[in-house]
């Protein structure tokens, strides 16, 4: 490349990067910079940095393309947004312990089978809908109501918090609250009444925090704030050179009210603990139709987490036999498959020999199997076990440990497990990965770059993430 070609790209590059409108080139400022870095070439036009952007897409796809073909398994969230020019998209995130992003516009709403539309769309486009061992999730020519999906652990912890304060007398305090700190915010009057009464009372210069709907911890915030600057409010209501009667009526909180605030301030200090418990109690039911959730596999999986002391016995000994199942169930593969072979040792061939004796006592189904397949069938179920156990009587790994590079350390000590954490560690834990990449676009389609056609908002948003 030239100099000159190289300024250009790296340009299309800064603006991919950092966010910037495509107008940017037309500016007189980066005109000025120009001229002076390189007196002798002139600055990109828009079109020619437009040209540069969609090189670069191609490119990164490719790349993003070569990384997916090599992914065994991978897990994908979702979130949608609205543009300015109310303008519906929705993005989709790929992880397989490496992250890539794409972003499709959506003129449907944002309802689940135009989703299921979407997610197979995107699939078909990255080539996921063939990948071998992908047997728990067909993507081609799949509704989304068949997909293996998963919460988001950040939105149900958030609907856990939000079913509590649906009790009428919170309920009630909480849009009080909400009331008055409204007024604050929106009366320069009032804001300004209150700097005074803190002055006064010799309190902190603190603003009056708002609930926010969507942030649980908020309305901690807002009551704390709130007592803290009581009597500063109080103040500014009872001043009628500041607040009339009528307003003073309507915005104050009763006794009743400040009695809740302070009887709910210490549960709402200490929620992580009773959210905590409130979950506990919640995945109590159906253990056995939970133990196959992928959280809870997942945990299992994870070397830090694997003896799963957050949940009861009961759960806990479903879920080791749940993940016992998935391992019987994984197709055959010579180089995975753990069992008796070069890799093996005399004493889990003991410990194999010894699980094939007792499972020749079950039932009938199991002898048919065995006439059917031999005794192949019963080592290939007690190398699963003794697979299983050894990894489980194993010391979880400390907290500061990365859980996949103890799996790439131990793959070959016990292959079949590894297999599955393909499937099962590569899936977030909430759709926060989404949600950035709405926010980054969002930033992208700004008032600046409002007429972005959809095709360029994706282009924009997948340079800028991968």
């Amino acid at each position: 490349q030239s100099r000159a070609e190289r300024t250009t790209v790296l340009t299309a590059k800064m603006i991919a990067k950092d966010m910037l409108p495509i107008s940017f080139v037309e500016g007189d400022g980066f005109k000025e910079l120009m001229e002076y870095i390189e007196p002798e070439h002139t600055a990109p036009a828009r079109k020619t940095i437009m040209a540069r952007l969609e090189k670069l897409h191609t490119e990164c796809s490719a790349a993003v393309s070569d990384k997916l073909a090599i992914a065994e398994k991978v897990a994908i969230t979702t979130d949608s947004w609205t543009t300015l020019n109310t303008e519906s998209y929705v993005t989709i995130t790929c992880h397989f312990i490496m992250e890539s992003v794409v972003l499709q516009t959506m003129p449907e709403r944002h309802i689940a089978e135009n989703l299921a539309d979407m997610l197979n769309t995107a699939a078909e486009t990255w080539n996921l809908e063939n990948h071998d061992n992908a047997s728990n999730i067909v993507l081609a020519n799949t509704a989304l109501l068949e997909w293996e999906s998963n919460p988001c652990f950040a939105h149900t912890l958030q609907l856990t918090i939000n079913d509590g304060f649906k009790v009428s007398s919170i309920n009630r305090v909480v849009a009080a609250a909400n009331r008055l700190i409204s007024h604050f915010h929106h009366s320069t009057v009032a804001t300004q009444a209150l700097k005074l009464k803190q002055q006064q009372q010799n309190l902190p210069q603190h603003r009056l925090t708002q609930y926010c709907k969507t942030r649980w911890n908020s309305i901690n915030d807002m009551f704390e704030r709130l007592q803290e600057q009581r009597w500063a409010v109080a103040a500014v209501l009872s001043d009628r050179s500041f607040t009339k009667l009528a307003e003073a009526r309507t915005l104050g909180l009763t006794d009743d009210n400040w009695h809740i605030i302070e009887e709910l301030l210490p549960v709402l200090r200490s929620l992580k603990t009773a959210v905590s418990e409130s979950l506990r109690r919640r995945l109590e039911p159906a253990a056995l139709h939970r133990a196959g959730k992928a959280a809870l596999i997942s945990s299992l999986l994870d070397p830090q987490h694997k003896h799963l002391k957050f949940i009861d016995a009961p759960v806990r000994m479903a879920v080791r036999e749940k993940l016992d199942e998935l391992l019987s169930n994984l197709p055959q593969n010579d180089d995975n498959v753990a069992g008796v072979g070069p890799h093996t040792s005399m004493l889990e061939v003991e410990a194999a020999n010894s699980t094939v004796k007792k499972l020749r006592t079950e039932c009938d189904k199991h002898i048919t199997m065995a006439t059917l397949f031999g005794d192949d069938y019963y080592m290939e179920k007690a190398s699963v076990q003794t697979e299983l156990e050894n990894y489980i009587l194993e010391p979880c790994i400390p907290p500061d440990q990365d859980p996949l590079e103890w799996w790439k350390v131990n793959e070959n000590r016990y292959r079949k497990l590894a297999r599955l954490t393909k499937a099962y560690l590569c899936i977030p834990a909430t759709s926060v990965p989404a949600g950035r990449v709405s926010s980054a676009a969002g930033l992208i389609v700004n008032r600046l770059r409002s007429r972005l056609s959809p095709e360029h908002v994706d282009m924009l948003t997948f340079l800028n993430k991968n």
